[in-house]
């Protein structure tokens, strides 16, 4: 998912939670609840649906982080990274020894 898809995904959960707020003048790097009518329980409420709608497990400590358009995008960029595991082959040396090659 790019930035600007998280971003619109913010806006319209956001939209659905403040639906008589005007997005469009969101401003990205000031609190949500100093711009938009939204107490405690909606701020819960939108955390939930970002966690539901992404996929993505916010911890509690995280919260802070998403009080901000800005800082909504940065955390769930970063937290929407593909970790590729590969395999690596085994040296001689760290074979035992019922595992040495024939």
């Amino acid at each position: 998912m790019t930035r600007e898809e998280i971003k619109g995904t913010v806006l319209r959960i956001l939209g659905e939670i403040a639906p008589e707020a005007d997005l469009t003048r969101l401003k990205p790097d000031v609190s949500f609840r100093d711009q938009l009518d939204i107490d405690s329980m909606d701020f819960l409420n939108f955390v939930i649906a970002l966690d539901e709608e992404l996929d993505v497990r916010i911890a509690e400590s995280d919260y802070p982080k998403l009080s901000t358009l800005e800082g909504c995008v940065e955390l769930l960029d970063s937290r929407n990274t593909v970790t590729v595991v590969t395999k690596t082959a085994q040296s001689p040396a760290s074979l035992g020894q019922d595992d040495k090659p024939s």
